[in-house]
């Protein structure tokens, strides 16, 4: 007899099972999707910063051809603004202050470019356009905020002038008292300071709803992209003021999410209003501008920091100040995205005193959200910036500073001065691998080589942790269906992460069968009353986990009725591809069978629910080796090494392409990526010809090499890496170019994006200096 060997459990490294639709054409993304009777939407934004507004006669709009219907924000005042999840941070006082909302649409004051004023419904886009250009609305122009760094400044306008200020918020965390004892005894203090930039995220597919009434029903349809059907069927029915039974929302194939597509945005709702009052379905599309001026965007901080030092190098207390700026309006995750981001300020480092004061502040731009990372990533740039500051004022490697102020082996599980509890890594183990792959003890030879041809040459490193996959669960359901398949049900949504084909692999594993018989169903409210989404890298370790346990639930229920069947003990069962089958013997009864023999549904129904109390923590060490042509600024990226612990691997090939996907779009924000605001409030950088983007050529092949330790946390040992990449790329890659600059020209801070303008101007800067 020969015994069946599950080749794609745990570990393995199987190709996508989701790709072969998507390569050939059959993806099913919202804007494929055609419902008998569609209307289409358009939204009329302002083209003005900051003003007030009024609306003219509609009626010239209301009989263009083919306009069904125009609403503005008269016409929407019974629907709840789009509120902050939660309440604001609570502030030093213990006061919360007040939020400034998103009006679904916009009553008598716009607050950036792209505010919406109007929506028009039409027979297709281009007459909802077109009707949009008849309408006639009087803008009486103010002088807007725009610059994080200034925002507070007394000179500068307020965007929200019965606040007093634009403070939205103040937040600390810390220990002020013993970080200014620190300080006081320290023998060296390093400052810095720098703009985190402002980000665009930038997925494939662009946003896209569809709305429908159900009049038989007496419910709404929502047909979106997301990050998770749930949540938007939470927030969507406290904005009509229904119970959430009353709103299904299903999400189809997604093109990329990056945290945008986690978030309600004011177009969903609209799309069911209108559908309803017209009694037709209403299909609304964003073009690549719109999305540029009105999707969430991500970090834009400025940040202060200043490190206590001993002789010998050690940290011995940290102190900093960031402007974070929400934009005009609080969006819903935009406070806790630097709240929860400073909580990892301290990084890998055994640093006792920690002193951090988080001001929000809006600025008459769109408003800012999570974005991959969300938090992490400025945290991890902040503390390596920091980190290379201090090993150049003492004169010291940079690998040295780091090994002195590690936490050690022996100091895990390590409470943080943020609260983080970190359970095991090997810190220093990573670190001198990355540096064995990336020849770091040879980069003089190839500074020298460099300088031959006429070009610089700079090495620089981070050495990361983030938390992920925080407190919660994510619960699973698996059914075996009539045909000798397994479906599992969960809460998450890929955007193109591989999930389907993860959650198969945990599955397969647990029943003995291959992945092409596991089939997994996201994104519909119908199919589960609960989930949790997919963000913040807890797909896998906590759906993935739960998904194990579903299978092994599952199992056992197939033994039972298959002994049932064969007059057999359970535990004299085995499974094996599709099979249930006497130990020992050729008596055997397939899934099918078994389907068709149990006396409920219940019986072949498997249950998973793994909760997780503390986050896990990925971290590794990223080393960025750059080329500089110092007559053009022009920087090319020579080689990338990455050494990661992301704990028990489900998949290495998913996992790999995780991380590449990430250091690009970290390196991205280093030499690349910029969100650009005249001082009029109007976005420079609104399409691709303005906003650059990371593309093949600015990236060498990647060297990729985990060394994992596993986690104490999650059931499996998983620590999630999703965001991963995007938090040890970007410091790394500005770090190598400032080494550049720094050997060669003295100079020792280049703000991000290092473009090459900007480092021509830095380098004939110092020249004239």
């Amino acid at each position: 007899m020969t015994i069946f060997t599950p080749k794609f459990g745990m570990g393995a490294s199987v190709l996508r099972k989701e790709d072969d639709a998507l390569i050939i054409g059959r993806g099913r993304y919202t804007d494929d999707i055609s419902v008998e009777g569609a209307l289409h939407g358009y939204v009329l934004r302002s083209p003005i910063a900051k003003a007030r507004f009024t609306i003219g006669s509609l009626d010239e709009a209301r009989a263009a051809p083919g306009v069904h219907l125009i609403l503005t924000g008269a016409d929407v005042a019974h629907l709840k603004d789009l509120q902050v999840e939660g309440r604001m941070p609570r502030q030093p006082d213990g006061s919360r202050a007040p939020s400034r909302d998103i009006p679904i649409l916009c009553r008598d004051r716009v607050q950036y470019v792209g505010d919406a004023v109007a929506f028009i419904v039409a027979d297709s886009r281009l007459a909802a356009q077109d009707a949009a250009e008849l309408i006639e609305v009087d803008y009486e122009a103010e002088d807007p905020a725009v610059q994080t760094a200034t925002a507070l400044d007394p000179a500068t306008p307020l965007v929200w002038p019965d606040l007093g200020t634009n403070q939205a918020f103040v937040y600390r965390m810390g220990d002020e008292a013993a970080t200014d004892e620190a300080f006081a005894r320290a023998d060296l203090r390093v400052n810095i300071s720098f703009y985190n930039n402002r980000l665009v995220a930038n997925y494939m597919e662009t946003r896209a709803a569809i709305g429908e009434w159900k009049d038989d029903e007496g419910r709404f349809v929502l047909t979106v992209g997301s990050q998770g059907v749930h949540s938007f069927q939470e927030i969507l029915a406290d904005v009509f003021g229904l119970p959430k039974q009353k709103l299904r929302v299903i999400t189809p194939d997604v093109g990329g999410g990056f945290g945008t597509k986690g978030f309600v945005f004011r177009e969903y709702a609209l799309v069911l209003e209108a559908a309803k009052r017209i009694g037709r379905p209403v299909k609304w599309l964003s073009d690549r501008t719109e999305h540029f001026l009105t999707d969430s965007q991500g970090r834009d901080n400025f940040v202060t920091a200043e490190m206590a030092l001993d002789k010998s190098g050690r940290f011995l207390g940290i102190r900093v100040e960031l402007l974070s700026n929400l934009g005009a309006y609080v969006h819903q995750f935009g406070p806790f995205i630097a709240t929860g981001g400073i909580t990892m300020t301290t990084g890998v480092y055994d640093i006792q005193a920690m002193d951090v004061t988080v001001k929000g502040v809006y600025t008459n731009t769109c408003p800012v959200d999570a974005y991959r990372g969300a938090g992490r990533p400025e945290a991890a740039f902040l503390i390596e910036k920091l980190v290379e500051e201090c090993a150049r004022q003492l004169n010291m490697p940079r690998e040295e500073i780091r090994r002195r102020n590690f936490i050690r082996p022996d100091q895990f599980p390590y409470l943080t001065p943020g609260g983080r509890n970190y359970d095991r890594c090997e810190l220093d183990g990573h670190m001198t691998r990355a540096m064995e792959l990336a020849d770091w003890d040879r980069f003089d030879q190839r500074l020298e080589e460099a300088k031959s041809r006429g070009k610089i040459r700079g090495i620089g490193m981070s050495t990361y942790i983030e938390a992920c996959a925080f407190p919660g669960s994510e619960p699973a359901h698996l059914t075996l269906e009539s045909d000798g398949t397994v479906m599992l049900a969960i809460g998450t949504q890929s955007n193109g992460q591989g999930h389907v084909t993860a959650y198969a692999q945990l599955v397969a594993e647990k029943l003995n069968i291959d992945v092409s018989k596991v089939k997994v169903h996201q994104g519909d409210t119908d199919v589960l009353d609960s989930g949790g989404g997919t963000g913040g890298s807890r797909s896998v370790p906590l759906g993935g986990v739960s998904s194990a346990l579903a299978g092994e639930d599952l199992a056992q229920k197939i033994k039972v009725i298959a002994a049932d069947e064969l007059e057999a003990s359970p535990a004299d069962i085995e499974l094996e591809d599709g099979v249930a089958r006497i130990v020992g013997t050729d008596r055997a009864i397939d899934f099918a069978a078994i389907a068709k023999a149990a006396k409920s549904p219940e019986d072949v129904k498997g249950f998973g629910e793994f909760t997780q109390p503390e986050p896990t923590y990925p971290n590794g060490t990223h080393i960025c080796e750059v080329e500089i042509d110092p007559e053009t600024g022009t920087t090319e990226v020579v080689n990338y090494t990455v050494v990661d612990d992301f704990g028990v691997t489900v998949n290495p090939i998913l996992l790999a392409g995780q991380i590449h996907g990430g250091v690009v779009q970290g390196v991205g924000q280093a030499l690349v990526e910029d969100t650009v605001y005249s001082d009029e409030g109007q976005l420079i950088t609104a399409t691709f010809q303005d906003y650059a983007m990371p593309r093949a050529d600015l990236m060498p092949m990647i060297q990729f090499e985990t060394r994992h330790v596993p986690s104490t946390t999650n059931a499996l040992g998983m620590k999630g890496a999703g965001e991963a990449g995007t938090v040890g790329a970007t410091p790394a890659a500005l770090n190598a170019v400032v080494d550049a600059l720094w050997r060669a020209y003295g100079i020792s801070h280049i703000e991000m994006p290092a473009t090459p303008l900007r480092i021509w101007e830095a380098i004939h800067q110092a020249k004239a200096a």
